[in-house]
Order: structure tokens, then C-alpha cells, then sequence
């Protein structure tokens, strides 16, 4: 796709800097793009690329734009508009419909005419797909499950049995939703496995990275809400509940029975334990492990970071001894405090 520069800021309703008949035909980094190249600059560490940048135009903010030597866009979100130009610069291939012959599809499946099923895909018994799916290849899609209207699993995704997907969910390649949950009894040592009958509910245009998981509830649904962003190998234990538009980087993982609000981000590695309730609009920086609830929005961390090993091992022993130093201190408050006692009583 190839569009003029001032159509583009005409559809994205932002302001035009420089030469309208521009024509843009890909977009590209800021330190490397070519001619037909549209780039942004949002981050201030990128700044001293905008005057050596082989680009055509450039997206940025006012501040930056009265710097800028070539043609720009400019905008007070200078990412967000770079992703919608993108998307019109890069549509999403439209979903032509039909059965791949390899495909192997149950009678009782309720397939609308326009979905898309892929190679080697399985579809169970009481499978509805919604107008406009796609499932990929390698796909398993266990009995009962439901996929409304746009959804896309691109491949080798697996949706266990009741799992419900919303309208135009993105689900990557490896993610398992509908697994067992982590749910085990102990009998004398040995462990019972508990039965897992609740279902995993997906929100309308949310997004699933590669090789997450998401485990089914114990008894009730564990729940995704509208507009997740889940990054790729991500840990969702049963009865999760994640609030609408909550974004969670890569290698999280979440214990079972825990709620997150809406609005909240967890960066990367980030762990929460079970039967915690997290509010709206909480962010929690990447390796936090959080072992409480937090209930109000802000900001928080959690973590020691990473300090020369040497200086690690002499931390860890003074913790080791932090327990006999506490007590001592105790004793010599008790000892001060005692003594404070008998000068007071004899001045008296």
C-alpha cells in the first residue's frame, strides 16, 4: 500500500508539515529508514537521528517538529498515530472462507460460511464459529467452544472444551486456553486432582502472545476482559479475573484466584500470587514479585536489582544475621529504656 502524506494526515486528523503530495510506501526505524519511508520519534534518546534520517516524512511531536529537515506528521502521540498509519500502510490479509480438505470438522460444528478453517485444523463437536473467523493451521478447537465474530487464532493454537473467544480476539501461535488448572488435594501425601468444570471467557479484542497460557477456572470462569493485551509466555492460573484494557509483558505469571483491575500494566517477569486483589489503574515494574493486594493506583516495585556478585553474597549474610541483630538491639532498648526508669525514679 502507497499513500500520499497529506492524505494520511487528513485520515488520522493530524497536522502536516511540508509537502502534502509526499508518497509514503512503508514505514521504517528513524536511524534507518530510505526514501518512501515514514518513521516517529517518541522517545528523546532517538532525537539525534532526526537530522541524519534518510526517511520521507516523520511523525513527532510540536516540540520536535520545528527541528524536523523533512516533511511530518505532527501529533501529541506520536506512537499511537505511527500504529494507525501502519495498519494502513500493512492491512490484515482479508479472510476469504471455507474448509482446507485436510481439515477434519464435526458434524455438530456450526461453521459460518465465512470463516476460514486451515489446514489440519480439528474443530469438536458443538464448535460455533462466528462470521469472519480464521483458524489457522494446526489448530484444535475441543467441543463446545465458541469463537465470535472476527476472531483469529493464526496457528497451532489449542481452545480446550467451553472456552469462549469475543469478537476479533488475536490469539498467536502455542497458546493453550482451557487447560487444567493447577488444582490438587493432598491425601496423605500423595495428590488427588480436582475436577476443573469452570471455562476460560476471553473479552472482545483482546490479544494473546505466543505460547501463553491460560488455565480454565476450578469452579467458576476464569476471566479476560475487552482489550487485554497479554504478551507472549504468560502464566494465567484458574480463576483469574483480569480487568478491560490491562496490558501484561512477557513471562508473567499469575497465581490462581487473584483479581486485576482495569487499566493496569505488569511489566516483564513479573509475579503475582494467588487470592490477591490488584485495583484499577495499578503499574508494576518489570521482575516485581508482588505478594500482597494493592488496591490503589499507582506505581510500584518490588525487586533487589542486579549488583556485582561480591557485593550480592555480603547482602544476603548480613540478612542472614539481620534476625540476632534485631534481638540484640531489642535488649540493649530494653537496657537503655530500664536504665532511663531508675535515674528518673531516684531524681524524683
Amino acid at each position: 500500500m502507497a499513500y500520499r502524506l497529506g492524505d494520511l494526515a487528513k485520515q488520522l486528523g493530524v497536522e502536516l508539515l511540508g509537502d502534502g503530495d509526499t508518497l509514503i510506501t512503508c514505514a521504517d526505524t528513524i536511524q534507518d529508514a530510505s526514501q518512501g519511508a515514514i518513521c516517529f520519534l517518541a522517545n528523546s534518546k532517538y532525537r539525534h537521528y532526526l537530522n541524519a534520517t534518510a526517511a520521507s516524512a516523520v511523525i513527532l511531536t510540536k516540540e520536535d517538529a520545528a527541528n524536523s529537515p523533512i516533511a511530518c506528521l505532527v501529533t501529541d502521540n506520536p506512537y499511537l498515530t505511527y500504529a494507525k498509519v501502519a495498519s494502513l500502510l500493512y492491512p490484515v490479509a482479508a479472510i476469504v472462507g471455507g474448509v482446507h480438505q485436510s481439515a477434519v470438522v464435526a458434524e455438530t460444528a456450526n461453521v459460518h460460511s465465512t470463516a476460514w478453517i486451515g489446514p489440519c485444523s480439528v474443530i469438536g463437536a458443538g464448535v460455533e464459529i462466528a462470521e469472519g473467523v480464521s483458524i489457522g493451521p494446526g489448530c484444535v478447537v475441543e467441543e463446545n467452544c465458541v469463537l465470535d465474530e472476527g476472531a483469529r487464532l493464526v496457528a497451532n493454537v489449542t481452545l480446550c472444551h467451553g472456552t469462549q473467544i469475543g469478537k476479533r480476539v488475536l490469539i498467536h501461535p502455542g497458546v493453550v486456553i482451557g487447560s487444567d488448572g493447577f488444582g490438587n488435594a493432598n491425601d496423605q501425601g500423595a495428590w488427588c486432582k480436582v475436577p476443573q468444570i469452570g471455562r476460560v471467557r476471553i473479552g472482545d479484542d483482546a490479544e494473546i502472545g505466543a505460547n501463553t497460557t491460560i488455565d480454565r477456572g476450578s469452579i467458576r470462569d476464569t476471566v479476560i476482559g475487552v482489550g487485554v493485551r497479554l504478551d507472549n509466555q504468560i502464566q494465567i492460573a484458574h480463576n483469574v479475573k483480569i480487568g478491560d484494557h490491562t496490558a501484561i509483558a512477557g513471562c508473567a505469571g499469575i497465581a490462581g484466584s487473584t483479581t486485576i483491575g482495569k487499566y493496569c500494566t505488569l511489566g516483564g517477569g513479573v509475579g503475582v500470587s494467588g487470592h490477591l486483589e490488584i485495583g484499577d489503574n495499578v503499574h508494576f515494574s518489570g521482575q516485581t514479585l508482588v505478594t500482597r493486594s494493592f488496591k490503589e493506583p499507582g506505581y510500584y516495585s518490588g525487586n533487589l536489582p542486579a549488583v556485582p556478585n561480591g557485593e550480592w553474597r555480603k547482602t544476603v549474610a548480613r540478612i542472614r544475621r539481620l534476625e540476632n541483630t534485631i534481638q540484640r538491639l531489642n535488649k540493649l532498648e530494653q537496657q537503655v529504656f530500664s536504665q532511663d526508669k531508675c535515674d528518673s525514679d531516684e531524681s524524683s
